[in-house]
């Protein structure tokens, strides 16, 4: 199982995606019109084989303008990961109680999106794509990126390594994935975290009054310092050398 997207709710998608251009170097790749669906509009932009998307809500009753209201600003909403059988996880999590809010018809790309409710208050995605052997590698088929994306690809980040969500509490919201992904949770000083292929996804106490979300992403980059310049010269970098940006900290890593 892999890490393969992270998707950010923002007020408006320009200002969030030109500010991830101008630090990390990322492009859009694909607006994905699917998502008007969920009365949204998106953009995708490629991190070195995983995905950055970056969501707005187009109507007033979609739930991610809910999600903007609770989180009182731009935030962290989805955690998508990628597996070879999307719907063995599918069968698994609903005999566990587990609702299904949105799921593919389709029989090449397949999802299903699972209820924040019972998954310790994040939107989390397992996926699969059918008849590619090869999904585990860094620049695998993944349509919800479209079809060029690899044309799109950064210079500047070259992957993504880590997420973070935040929790009242953390043991507990590990526990519960790690039930929910058949997978271990292991204590990490004050943090827990759950070891994905080659990537991991991290539970933190609360950073902010809401304390439920994404709030954290790991990128590994070519250059650190030029990365963090780059922050500091629009404002958006943090005193502990990471980067803010759609209510979410971006921890640049070195890829040497």
């Amino acid at each position: 199982m892999r890490l393969r997207q992270v998707a950010i709710m923002a007020h408006k998608i320009a200002p969030v995606a030109g500010q991830l251009e101008y630090v990390f170097g990322l492009k859009v790749a694909f607006r994905d019109p699917g998502v008007g669906h969920f009365g949204l509009a998106n953009v995708v932009m490629p991190a070195g084989g995983e995905f950055i998307e970056v969501l707005e809500p187009i109507r007033d009753d979609a739930s991610g303008a809910r999600y903007l209201q609770r989180r009182g600003g731009d935030a962290g909403y989805m955690v998508i990961l990628q597996d070879d059988d999307a719907l063995a996880h599918r069968a698994r999590l609903e005999a566990m109680g587990v609702r299904v809010v949105a799921r593919s018809r389709e029989e090449h790309y397949r999802y299903t999106h699972f209820h924040p409710a019972d998954t310790a208050a994040v939107l989390l995605s397992i996926d699969s794509v059918q008849g590619d052997p090869d999904w585990r590698e860094p620049l695998s088929d993944w349509p919800p990126a479209g079809e060029q994306w690899r044309d799109y690809e950064s210079e500047i980040t070259l992957g993504m390594t880590a997420v973070t969500i935040q929790h009242r509490d953390p043991a507990a919201a590990a526990a519960r994935w790690a039930q929910l992904l058949d997978k271990v949770a292991l204590a990490d000083g004050e943090a827990w975290e759950i070891a994905l292929d080659g990537e991991a996804i991290r539970f933190v106490a609360p950073v902010d009054e809401d304390g439920t979300g994404v709030v954290g992403i790991e990128l590994v980059v070519d250059d650190v310092d030029a990365v963090l310049q780059r922050a500091e010269a629009i404002g958006v970098r943090t005193p502990d050398d990471a980067v803010k940006i759609g209510g979410v900290t971006f921890t640049p890593v070195s890829g040497e």
